[in-house]
């Protein structure tokens, strides 16, 4: 099983992004999917998370301005990011709690996808 996340890149404060993140492999179900991020000098927080039944929560600091969602046919999670602060600068990651041949609600990550926001 893996996870591949996209969508990352530069974009200006006020900008938007779209990222993406598809699980590949022998999946049987995924239960939570989320979004996390990283920055310099800091801890991995999560962003945002969404559960097979559509439930949301999401960090304080993104609220109103980021949306996940998922797409439970293509075993994908979205992040859509609108109103991009620099301080949403960070390597994103992707998480999936995973049930497939062999494992059993496995957590998985993705390598991290790079969002600079800058002028």
């Amino acid at each position: 099983v893996q996870l591949q996340a996209s969508g990352g890149g530069l974009v200006q404060p006020g900008g938007s992004l779209r990222l993406s993140c598809a699980a590949s492999g022998v999946i049987f179900s995924i239960n939570a999917m989320g979004w996390y991020r990283q920055a310099p000098g800091e801890q991995r927080e999560l962003v945002a998370a969404i559960t097979s039944g559509g439930s949301t929560n999401y960090a304080d600091s993104v609220k109103g301005r980021f949306t996940i969602s998922r797409d439970n046919a293509k075993n994908t999670v979205y992040l859509q990011m609108n109103s991009l602060k620099p301080e949403d600068t960070a390597v994103y990651y992707c998480n999936a709690d995973i049930t497939g041949l062999g494992i059993n609600g496995v957590d998985y990550w993705g390598k991290g996808t790079q969002v600079t926001v800058s002028s």
